[in-house]
């Protein structure tokens, strides 16, 4: 009841004119999230996912609420291990050349040509940007140690198959929470009733705690060479527009949806793929870390609204 007043008092706000007055809708620790911080954050997912227009506003914003905590509490947490937060500029263009190329945009130019559009600039992008690669490298500082990956298991793989026919998956996940096994079946449902009616892209944004979230699943092409067994296996019977059962991460349920797929009869390379494998399996295990890392410090702020 309370999470439906507060989204019915942002829409009153957004029906006003533009000149709103600034409330504080949470505080955070000595941190606050206002109205305006809120209407930003919609802004902003709706510039990185366009189909977030095709859900009601009180949805869009709920998901933009949530994000806005998000990323305070990230914050939060940025500023009591670094110094400043910042990033190498090198790195930060190429995070940004990455979040222009996946809107199909061919500059920096461009991009802030087509922030405009949604009433943002680049200077508040950046600073979003910073954030979440601070936090994902406060993640591998604390968990790059836990990560278990069987390196040789994954060079046999591709040694194997190096010869045949390679067979490429582009894919979009949903990654969400339960708390125990009986609840997974209902959980299920629910997020597949949500992707009939509003479709996968959106309710990404809406159940998924991956960080691909903001852009609606999406993890781009790999190679079905690159992927563990068990989720090989759930995705090789899909038809393209297709998604899996629920696969049972150790501390989430994934749901995979296959966009596309592809061949190609080329000698892989071995090295090149183990690289990808390995990576693509690395940041698997590190997200389910950031998820229970977030929940922890979450769970230990002071916390009102």
């Amino acid at each position: 009841m309370k999470n439906y007043l507060l989204i019915v008092f942002l829409c009153l706000i957004f029906s006003k004119s533009l000149s709103i007055e600034t409330k504080i809708i949470h505080q955070i620790e000595n941190e606050i999230i206002t109205n305006v911080d809120i209407k930003n954050e919609f802004k902003y997912l709706l510039a990185l996912n366009n189909n977030l227009k095709k859900l009601e506003k009180e949805k869009i914003l709920a998901i933009s609420n949530e994000s806005a905590i998000r990323e305070k509490i990230k914050k939060i947490e940025i500023s009591k291990n670094f110094k400043e937060i910042k990033i190498d500029n090198e790195y930060l263009n190429l995070l940004l050349k990455n979040t222009y190329s996946r809107l199909n945009l061919q500059s920096l130019e461009e991009l802030e040509l087509y922030l405009k559009d949604y009433d943002l600039n680049l200077k508040e992008v950046k600073k979003k940007i910073t954030i979440d690669a601070l936090w994902n490298e406060l993640i591998i500082k604390k968990y790059s140690s836990k990560v278990v990956i069987n390196e040789a298991a994954i060079k046999k793989e591709l040694l194997k198959n190096r010869k045949i026919q390679s067979k490429e998956y582009q894919l979009s996940e949903i990654i969400f929470e339960v708390d125990n096994k009986e609840e997974i079946e209902r959980k299920y449902k629910e997020v597949v009733k949500s992707i009939n009616e509003i479709g996968f892209v959106n309710s990404a944004a809406t159940y998924s705690f991956s960080e691909s979230a903001k852009i609606g699943g999406d993890i781009g092409w790999i190679n079905e060479i690159s992927l563990n067994n068990n989720i090989r296996k759930n995705i090789r019977s899909l038809k393209v527009g297709e998604f899996t059962k629920p696969i049972i991460l150790s501390n989430g349920i994934l749901i995979l949806k296959l966009i596309n797929t592809k061949n190609s009869e080329t000698t892989i390379d071995i090295e090149n793929e183990l690289k990808k494998a390995i990576k693509y399996e690395r940041n698997r295990q590190l997200n389910q870390y950031s998820k229970i890392y977030y929940n922890k410090i979450k769970k230990n702020l002071e916390f009102n609204g």
